[in-house]
């Protein structure tokens, strides 16, 4: 398993630690190579690692040496940039070692990993070879030259055919995700769905839910404005908004302002708090301007029997289905969401109805059991693909 770490933690790493561990238990012999981006420090090093990005021969060289003396089966990466670089895909098909990866978000089809600019849904780059427009928007960290490294990166192994001849098979998160990545010229036939995933959770079946909840990064693409925007028309309504991040004063400041005495800001809590805060909401509300991919926080929610408010359009909408796990509204829309958190408010046995049809797609779909099945299934398609092309 391989995976590059970034410098705050977040759903990658999750899943990353989720997914060694489930092949561990079942007893399955995991070999990581991880690097993480905590490690660039200063501007020379910040230099060295734009040319590393396009191909580290660290991560070449070493990773040869681990595959020579542990004879892997497969290779399972997660997340190369960075440090790794694509070059760790060469030195596995080299070694005739079958590759996996998982597309946790869009970067290889938009150098802002988000496919959005300026609040807005953007598919500017999407199949394009050479994706320049996004060093033009500084897509990548409101910068020109670092976004113009991630543009060189995608040029380059689109040119060289890395994408669609060095990984085996990709794993996208969701149906609307592996769309997406067709068109941003990925091969069709090599994407495979598979959700995250999260054990069982001892429910708490005492609470009714007090509060509506908000967990995540508090950001723009995340929907935070529009989040307390359709609050000031729900002063009835308690929210309790856990997470920290850029916008995290200006919502404190607006909050002081109006007095809203029914909004709670906890900032970042421990992950047992996390949890213990789904499980007390009456529902979770899912601003997000942007696509999302597969955001941890709906399994808990579901695992949990918790409805979910999501917007209508992207990822969140295919995994929350209107009117039986949750609710939509209109992505981007402050008033329509108020709308809809009124009305489940409002509607408590329509939304326990929800909350256990939500619990029922969790059992049926996002158990460790189902996913270690869908995982290994998806690394035998890998090594018969390997093995054809090695034969070939």
């Amino acid at each position: 398993m391989v995976h590059n770490f970034y410098r705050q933690t977040g759903g990658e790493d999750v899943v990353f630690n989720a997914e060694k561990a489930l092949l561990q238990d079942r007893g399955d012999t995991v070999i990581e190579y991880i690097r993480n981006n905590n490690e660039i420090h200063g501007t020379g090093k910040k230099i060295a690692s734009a040319a590393t990005a396009l191909w580290s021969q660290e991560t070449y060289l070493s990773l040869k040496d681990i595959i020579r003396a542990t004879q892997p089966d497969v290779a399972h990466f997660h997340n190369t940039f960075l440090l790794i670089s694509p070059s760790a895909y060469f030195a596995c098909q080299h070694a005739g070692v079958p590759v996996v990866q998982t597309l946790h978000n869009f970067r290889l089809i938009c150098p802002g990993a988000l496919l959005l600019r300026d609040g807005k849904i953007c598919e500017d780059c999407l199949g394009s070879k050479l994706p320049w427009r996004g060093a033009w928007h500084a897509c990548w960290r409101d910068s020109r030259s670092q976004s113009a490294i991630v543009v060189a990166m995608l040029g380059f192994h689109n040119t060289i055919g890395t994408w669609q001849g060095k990984v085996d098979r990709y794993i996208a998160l969701n149906e609307f995700s592996r769309q997406k990545f067709i068109a941003g010229g990925l091969p069709a036939e090599k994407i495979v769905v598979k959700p995250n995933f999260i054990p069982m959770p001892v429910r708490n079946n005492q609470s009714k839910g007090s509060y509506a909840l908000f967990v995540g990064r508090l950001s723009r693409e995340k929907g935070l404005d529009i989040l307390l925007e359709a609050w000031q028309t729900l002063p009835e309504i308690p929210l309790k908004i856990v997470g920290d991040g850029p916008l995290h004063k200006f919502a404190k400041a607006i909050l002081d302002d109006r007095k809203a005495s029914q909004i709670q800001m906890t900032g970042n809590l421990a992950s047992e708090a996390v949890f213990v805060a789904i499980q007390n909401a009456k529902f979770i509300v899912m601003p997000s301007r942007c696509y999302e991919n597969f955001p941890m926080v709906i399994l808990e929610a579901f695992s949990n029997g918790i409805p979910v408010i999501v917007p209508n359009e992207g990822s969140l909408a295919s995994l929350v289905e209107n009117g039986r796990t949750g609710l939509h509204f209109c992505i981007g829309d402050a008033r329509d969401l108020a709308e809809k958190v009124s009305w489940a408010w409002g509607h408590p046995k329509e939304m326990e109805r929800m909350g256990q049809a939500a619990f029922e797609e969790y059992l049926q779909k996002y158990t460790p059991e189902k996913n270690y099945q869908l995982l290994i299934d998806i690394y035998q398609q890998a090594i018969s693909a390997s093995h054809k092309v090695g034969n070939e």
